[in-house]
């Protein structure tokens, strides 16, 4: 570099409001104004939310967003899909042995009733 040039200044290219393009020095451009950083704590954020923030603050990264978005409600709807079918059976059950019971009583004459009360001595003792 020559010693008796000036140094280089850094210019910038700048789009003026009637849209054509100039070169400014730096040092004369404006501070951009930067809006205050607003922080949201975790115990903020709304409930269904805060799996997909924790994730997203901690930088697992959107598979784990999308993995939450999807699989959340897809998994209460299998677990409330399970109990229901639980619910029924248990239903199922005990009508088909209220049933079974009052047949025995009824067709079995005194066998069938000295059966029900032996049962029952079976399942207290």
């Amino acid at each position: 570099m020559d010693p008796h040039l000036p140094a280089p200044r850094a210019l910038t290219v700048v789009q003026l409001p009637d849209g054509t393009y100039t070169y400014t020095d730096a040092s004369r451009l404006p501070t951009p104004q930067v809006p205050p950083q607003v922080v949201q704590h975790i115990h903020q954020a709304p409930p269904d939310r805060t799996v997909q923030r924790l994730a997203l603050g901690s930088g697992i990264g959107a598979g784990t967003v999308a993995a939450g978005v999807y699989f959340g409600p897809l998994l209460v709807g299998a677990l409330t899909a399970i109990a229901a079918n639980l619910a029924i059976l248990a239903f199922l059950a005990v009508a088909l042995t209220w049933g079974v019971v009052t047949v025995v009583k009824s067709v079995g004459g005194p066998d069938g009733k000295a059966t029900t009360s032996s049962l029952r001595k079976t399942r207290r003792g």
